[in-house]
């Protein structure tokens, strides 16, 4: 493990999805160009952020993956010689969609792709509506720069999910998202939420002693109901910020992680060495009360 130059795209989107993917293209470009090797996008940044409603039209942004994104990105990520992790709907089959995430290596060869597990459902969130939840299982790339681990949004709230895929090996987590404030949210509220949601995502990078890395969009949508709040953002193995986002423009950034700080971190700090997994067994239940203790 060395060092590593990682972009970070933090964009708006349109309605048409060809838009997009141009723009997301050429800020993939600009991110090599200032000498990034893994760059990661948004989560569904080839749309609009569609499940504020519940629209059977919507369905028709959905595509293979492989398919016609990943191929436009494998040629770039050739081109280029830098690793592209997208995030995409994706059609599996008639009636089957995913919110899934590909991940292109640096020759341009697609890796594989990993299906998000934690299907939110809440006001302006209905993901249920459209996308099974994975059945991939949680997933490491082995990348020509480093071994990522890539999870989605609604998965940044869940320590199972980062320590799961930390224990796979990934040296670093990456969180493509969107999310956002309701515009007539109260800046109290904004504040605390968006609190919450880095707070979470930092204590994985200290329990886990990696790096995370998380892209969420920015700009109005829903027509001017939602601001996706952006603050993308890099912590380092014990959870200090490298990098943060503005929440209101689009921005471009590189950051370079020393991924060999890893083992500093883990064994000054040995919180893997010191899980007591042998008593770990209750975590698969829902709840427990008198009813489900054995």
């Amino acid at each position: 493990m060395g060092k590593v130059q990682v972009g970070l795209v933090q964009m708006s989107c349109v309605a048409d999805k060809k838009v997009n993917l141009e723009k997301a293209i050429a800020k993939v470009r600009e991110a090599a160009a200032k000498g990034a090797q893994i760059i990661c996008l948004q989560e569904l940044f080839t749309s609009l952020y569609f499940c504020d409603v519940e629209d059977y039209d919507n369905f028709n942004l959905a595509e293979p993956i492989p398919g016609p994104s990943t191929e436009a990105l494998g040629k770039v990520a050739g081109e280029l010689g830098v690793v592209i992790i997208a995030s995409l709907f994706e059609k599996r089959t008639q009636g089957i969609y995913h919110n899934t995430t590909a991940v292109l290596d640096a020759d341009g060869s697609y890796l594989g792709k990993y299906r998000k597990m934690h299907i939110p459902d809440d006001p302006s969130f209905y993901e249920k509506f459209y996308f099974t939840p994975g059945d991939l299982g949680y997933k490491v790339f082995k990348t020509k720069f480093a071994t990522i681990g890539v999870l989605i949004c609604w998965d940044q709230w869940y320590p199972e999910a980062a320590r799961i895929t930390s224990l796979m090996g990934a040296e670093i987590l990456f969180y493509p998202t969107a999310i956002g404030w309701a515009t007539a949210q109260d800046e109290e509220t904004n504040n605390e939420q968006y609190g919450a949601w880095q707070t979470i995502q930092r204590s994985h990078a200290v329990a886990n002693g990696v790096h995370v890395v998380s892209v969420n969009r920015v700009g109005f949508e829903q027509g001017g109901a939602m601001k996706f709040w952006g603050g993308s953002f890099v912590a380092n193995p014990f959870g200090s910020l490298l990098y943060q986002a503005s929440h209101d423009v689009e921005e471009v950034k590189v950051i370079e992680l020393d991924l060999s700080k890893t083992d500093r971190y883990r064994t000054h700090w040995p919180f893997l060495r010191d899980r007591r997994i042998d008593s770990y067994q209750q975590i698969t239940k829902r709840y427990i009360d008198e009813e489900t203790v054995s």
